[in-house]
């Protein structure tokens, strides 16, 4: 059983935007702090934000991060993951405020708040490979 999950779309969009790179570098990052058997990692779906991409969502919480670079994985590994402190500054900020802080959840952005997804609903959840 894994303490959490860490999404990572795999759409055109974020691997585009270089999402496999943020899925290599958090591998190595979770095998050098010990928390590969822990932590596990699902490349999914689109989410639908494409142009918010490379797209990161940490399960349990759901916390939604946006346009995340290689460079930000150590951060997100040793301060949400480790320290259970959630990166303020790549949460996805719709809002309009100069910073976010806390939690924000997909499904609490303005694009999914009026939306109930059906034949999509497990879209950018689960591994389009390994349904």
């Amino acid at each position: 059983m894994f303490r959490s999950h860490v999404l990572i779309c795999g759409g055109t969009g974020c691997t585009s935007s270089g999402s496999q790179a943020l899925f290599t570098k958090l591998e190595g990052e979770l095998q050098a702090k010990g928390l590969e058997n822990e932590i596990k990692i699902v490349q999914t779906g689109c989410f639908g934000l494409c142009a918010l991409g490379p797209v990161v969502i940490v399960h349990p919480d759901g916390t939604f991060y946006s346009r995340v670079e290689a460079d930000d994985v150590a951060e997100i590994v040793s301060e949400h993951l480790l320290k259970g402190r959630i990166v303020d500054r790549l949460v996805y900020n719709d809002t309009g405020a100069k910073e976010v802080t806390g939690n924000v959840a997909l499904s609490d952005t303005a694009f999914y708040k009026t939306q109930n997804r059906v034949v999509l609903r497990n879209c950018g959840v689960i591994n389009p490979e390994s349904i």
